[in-house]
């Protein structure tokens, strides 16, 4: 019996040689040893059953003289833990712009900020034309027409206006109207400058929504409330200014020209440059 132990043992011993030997002659200089877990922290599994260890036949001089081939075992990754993949952030549907300035619109039929106006008004006058307009014209505040109809330009500036649209080519429905101020002043005083700021919110908001290329300033009022300026119309006449990206051209306004024929042709000639820039080409008026 101890003859049969001890011839195993030699067996095994020469085994191990042997397997080092191959891997030696394979380049491999060492074996990497795994740390010694604390025995709390083994985990029990089965344990696989014992194979017999199975001598290597002794290699022939041939195979003797090429290295071994050896497999090495693949390291396993760590598992990861599968998640949901992240998703694009879904871009908001952009409201219709008629709708946007129709929530607005009840909003300004509701404000009361200045008194005075909410009080001696009919109604408020908020804008009118194509909401997707490349063209916005903008004016000062309404009238006792527009008080009274809820439309802006409609009086006798108004149908001026409507002139200058259709020699520019336009239509009124092209384009849209809108003024500093959505209430009448009294006795169509010019705004002061607490009823302008509180306006402010309202025709920037309109202008947002709208996103013209173009904007024409019907007068003083108006041109120096959107540029924030105090320049005088004649200063801001005759070359294009910047709102937030848009082209803003000044011209004089319809009740102004109504009052001073002379300066019609002027105010053609402002219309002329803004139809160049907007690539209109004029019919020729001798």
């Amino acid at each position: 019996m101890a003859e049969a132990q001890q011839d195993s043992g030699n067996r095994l011993r020469t085994a191990v040689r042997q397997r080092l030997e191959s891997l030696r002659r394979a380049g491999v200089r060492q074996l990497p040893r795994l740390p010694a877990l604390p025995a709390a922290e083994i985990p029990a599994v089965a344990q696989p059953p014992i194979e017999p260890v199975v001598t290597p036949p002794e290699p022939t001089p041939r195979e003797a003289q090429q290295p071994a081939q050896t497999t090495v075992p693949a390291r396993q990754s760590p598992q990861l833990e599968v998640t949901a993949a992240v998703q694009p952030p879904v871009p908001a549907v952009q409201e219709d712009p008629a709708a946007a300035l129709d929530r607005v619109r009840r909003e300004v039929v509701h404000c009361t900020l200045c008194y005075e106006l909410a009080k001696s008004r009919t109604q408020t006058v908020f804008g009118t034309g194509n909401p997707k307009a490349r063209l916005c014209f903008f004016g000062e505040a309404p009238g006792a027409d527009e008080d009274r109809q809820g439309e802006p330009f409609v009086g006798a500036a108004g149908q001026l206006l409507n002139k200058i649209i259709q020699a520019c080519t336009l239509k009124r429905e092209d384009v849209y109207i809108l003024n500093v101020l959505k209430c009448r002043p009294p006795q169509n005083r010019t705004p002061q400058p607490d009823e302008t700021a509180n306006c402010r919110a309202f025709f920037e908001r309109q202008l947002e929504i709208i996103q013209p290329e173009f904007i024409c300033c019907l007068g003083a009022v108006a041109s120096q409330a959107l540029l924030r300026t105090t320049q005088p119309l004649g200063r801001l006449r005759g070359r294009f200014h910047d709102y937030r990206g848009i082209r803003v051209m000044v011209t004089y306004h319809p009740a102004y020209l109504l009052r001073s024929p002379d300066k019609k042709r002027d105010a053609w000639e402002d219309m002329k440059m803004l139809m160049r820039e907007m690539g209109i080409e004029l019919p020729n008026r001798g």
